[in-house]
């Protein structure tokens, strides 16, 4: 799991462009709906593959289908839409009904 989460992280930064980021890191967890909507923390595909690896992960996913990629990030946005307040990985698991796994 540090593996992945390592993994998903040099991605997510290897992304980002130095000079748009002030941040080191980023707690996805915190991150709003509205702050996910306006790209005001990071990227929206960055997270969007960030919260698709992190679930993926979860169950034991190994394939990244682009396809479902794209239609579950565009679920997402429209919930966040109707729930701006709501953080994005809550909105994840309302969209697209995944729980957190304990």
């Amino acid at each position: 799991m540090k593996i992945r989460l390592l993994m998903a992280a040099t991605l997510l930064a290897v992304l980002l462009p130095a000079t748009s980021q002030a941040q080191v890191t980023v707690d996805v967890a915190k991150i709003t709906c509205k702050q996910f909507l306006l790209d005001t923390v990071a990227p929206t595909k960055s997270v969007a593959m960030w919260l698709s690896g992190y679930y993926h992960g979860k169950h034991g996913g190994t394939v990244v289908d682009f396809g479902a990629l794209q239609r579950e990030a565009d679920k997402v946005e429209d919930y966040c839409r109707l729930n701006l307040d709501m953080t994005v990985m809550d909105a994840v698991e309302g969209a697209l009904a995944v729980g957190k796994k304990q």
